[in-house]
C-alpha cells in the first residue's frame, strides 16, 4: 500500500527568488517537500539599504544549489535548467522577468508570486505604490508567468489590510504572510492538476514602474494626506519623503497627520511650540516626530535656529 499523504514529495522545481517574500517562500515549499534544484537570487547591491531577509544564506543553510547570475537571458542558463528539467518554475520577488524559453523548461508550469491584487498594481514595487495612493487594502496573488508582466491567469489570492498609519514596511510584512499563506493552499492543486486559473482582466488594472529615491520629493501644495501617503510609501526602510532648504535634505522618518488647521500659514516645515510640522496646500499638516537633516536626526529647537522657522 503507498502513503500519499504528502503528495508533492516527488516533485522538483528551479526557483528565482529575492527579498523576505523569497525567503518565507521557499521555506514553504521545502516544508511541502518539493525538490529545489536550483535557486536563482540576485547579489545585495551596495547602494540599497539591505533590511530583509537573505536567499543566499537559506540556501546556504539548507544545501540547495544557488546562482546570482544576472543574465537570465544566457544560453548557459537555460541549457542548465534545461538539463535540470523541473516541474515546476517559481518566481518570488525575483527582480527580472524570465524568457519565455526558460518557462517552457517547466513540465508543470512557471508560476509568480505578485504582490498586489492582480490586475491592480502590476509591474514594480507594487506595495509602494498601493500605500502612494491611499488604498486600504492589497495583497498577493499566485499567477502564471507569460511573456507580458504579471498578465498571467490567477491561481491564489490573498488580501491584507492597509490601516490607515500603515507604512509601506508594515505592508509589505503582512503579504509576507499572506504569500506564505496563498502559496500553501495552492500547492497541493498544482501537484495534482486540479488548480482552477481564472482570467486575469488586464483591462481592469493597473500597471506602474519602478520608483526612485527622487520620487520621494515632497510637493507641499498638496493636499496633507497625500503628503502623508508619500511619506507613508517611502518611509525607512526605504529612503524616506524629503525636503530641501538653504541646501540640506531633510527627510521625514516618523510622522503623524495633524489634527490642528493650519490655514493661511507658509507651506512647508514649520516649528511650532517645540514641534515639528509639514504645512500642506489644504491648511492641514504632518506632526512630523522624527526628521533627518542630511542623514542626521534634528531636534526642533536646532530646526528652528538654523533654518529660521
Amino acid at each position: 500500500m503507498t502513503n500519499d499523504s504528502n503528495p508533492l514529495k516527488q516533485c522538483t522545481a528551479v526557483v528565482f527568488a529575492y527579498h523576505s517574500m523569497g525567503v518565507r517562500c521557499i521555506k514553504t515549499l521545502l516544508a511541502k517537500d518539493v525538490d529545489i534544484t536550483l535557486v536563482l537570487t540576485h547579489e545585495d547591491s551596495p547602494s540599497e539599504t539591505i533590511w530583509f531577509e537573505s536567499v543566499a544564506n537559506l540556501c546556504q543553510e539548507h544545501g540547495i544549489p544557488f546562482s546570482t547570475t544576472s543574465d537570465v537571458k544566457s544560453d548557459e542558463l537555460l541549457e542548465k535548467i534545461k538539463t535540470l528539467a523541473p516541474d515546476f518554475i517559481f518566481s518570488f520577488y525575483y527582480r527580472h522577468m524570465l524568457p519565455t524559453t526558460i518557462l517552457a523548461t517547466a513540465s508543470r508550469g512557471a508560476y509568480n508570486l505578485h504582490g498586489s491584487l492582480l490586475p491592480k498594481y502590476r509591474g514594480r514595487v507594487p506595495v509602494n505604490w498601493a500605500v502612494l495612493h491611499g488604498e486600504t487594502e492589497t495583497g498577493v496573488t499566485l499567477h502564471q508567468m507569460v511573456e507580458k508582466p504579471d498578465a498571467g491567469k490567477i491561481l491564489e489570492q490573498r488580501m491584507v489590510p492597509i490601516l490607515p498609519d500603515d507604512t509601506a514596511f508594515d505592508v509589505f510584512n503582512k503579504l509576507t504572510v499572506a504569500a506564505e499563506q496563498a502559496l500553501w493552499h495552492a500547492l497541493p492543486q498544482l501537484i495534482h492538476g486540479t488548480s482552477i486559473a481564472f482570467e486575469n482582466k488586464l483591462s481592469e488594472g493597473s500597471y506602474f514602474g519602478g520608483r526612485k529615491p527622487e520620487d520621494g520629493r515632497i510637493d507641499w501644495a498638496q493636499t496633507a494626506q497625500q503628503v502623508y501617503n508619500l511619506h507613508r510609501a517611502v518611509a525607512p526602510p526605504y529612503p524616506g519623503a524629503f525636503t530641501e532648504l538653504m541646501g540640506s535634505k531633510l527627510t521625514i522618518v516618523s510622522a503623524r497627520l495633524a489634527k490642528e488647521s493650519f490655514l493661511g500659514m507658509n507651506l512647508g516645515l514649520k516649528v511650532l511650540d517645540d514641534a515639528i510640522y509639514g504645512i500642506c496646500g489644504d491648511g492641514k499638516a504632518l506632526h512630523i516626530k522624527e526628521l533627518l537633516c542630511n542623514d542626521e536626526a534634528i531636534s526642533a529647537e536646532r530646526l528652528a535656529l538654523e533654518f529660521a522657522l
